[in-house]
């Protein structure tokens, strides 16, 4: 990325495998959504069209049509599953996937009941034909609380091992559950541990919906890590944290690829 000569981190272009933008819809009225789109197709590498919204949103088809021309992905967010899961309609599910030409799928289990070894089957299945992302972690805040942190790890080793494409660590689009605290407050000793762990940081995900999040993760782990919830009025905002171009992560170093940086 040409820059006026500025000294800034590298970004691939797309499209990335490693440093991926995962902007969340949640039903965006389509002329919002199609300018945002249309004016960031460059930082926007998926769309997550949130929980269930997609089965209520009027302009589902043009909304995936627009994506479809600015080569962006785009993918129904776990809950979705979890709910024809729960009622025993997973071909249901697949083929409201197919109907809908996705290459990709998030497969969860951060609200309903199963074991994580009943959603690495899942993961399995599923990717004889699509592109698998899972989600550890719970949405229920005191549930999420109870989860340690070895269970984390294990839970990350099994999905990727099922075929999971890359692991989402959950945190909700409120930044309040999963890797986060009621209060928001990231669990920063359980974080230092995917990143000193061996995981590959190009094989994670991390949601990241407020600034301070992302400027953690930046700082932390590199400009070129995997974030996702992030709103859809933020992606060249976040982008300009990606490059140091904000007081936030202004003295980023700009040769600095992907890899435990060490927040400061």
């Amino acid at each position: 990325m040409n820059l006026t000569g500025l000294a800034v981190p590298r970004r691939e272009n797309k499209p990335r495998t490693n440093g991926l933008t995962i902007v969340i819809d949640n039903g965006a009225p389509l002329q919002f959504f199609k300018d945002t789109v249309n004016s960031a197709s460059d930082y926007i590498d998926f769309i997550k069209f949130g929980w269930g919204t997609s089965l209520v949103t009027r302009h589902l088809r043009e909304k995936i049509e627009c994506l479809q021309e600015n080569n962006i992905e785009y993918f129904f967010g776990g809950t979705l599953f979890e709910k024809y899961l729960s009622q025993g309609k997973i071909d249901d599910f697949y083929q409201y996937c197919k109907k809908n030409h996705c290459r990709f799928i998030e497969i969860s289990n951060g609200t309903i009941d199963i074991s994580n070894k009943e959603k690495a089957r899942f993961i399995t299945d599923f990717s004889t034909e699509f592109n698998v992302l899972s989600e550890i972690g719970k949405k229920d805040i005191d549930l999420a609380e109870l989860q340690s942190d070895s269970e984390w790890m294990e839970y990350i080793h099994e999905d990727l091992e099922a075929g999971s494409l890359k692991v989402i660590t959950e945190a909700r689009e409120s930044g309040t559950s999963g890797i986060c605290l009621k209060d928001g407050t990231l669990r920063v000793k359980l974080i230092e541990q995917f990143l000193t762990s061996g995981i590959a940081m190009e094989r994670l995900i991390f949601e990241a919906p407020t600034k301070k999040m992302q400027t953690f993760f930046i700082k932390a782990i590199g400009p070129n890590v995997n974030l996702a919830n992030i709103p859809l009025t933020d992606p060249i905002a976040l982008e300009t944290l990606r490059l140091g171009l904000r007081s936030d992560t202004f003295d980023l170093e700009s040769a600095q690829e992907i890899g435990y940086a060490g927040y400061k």
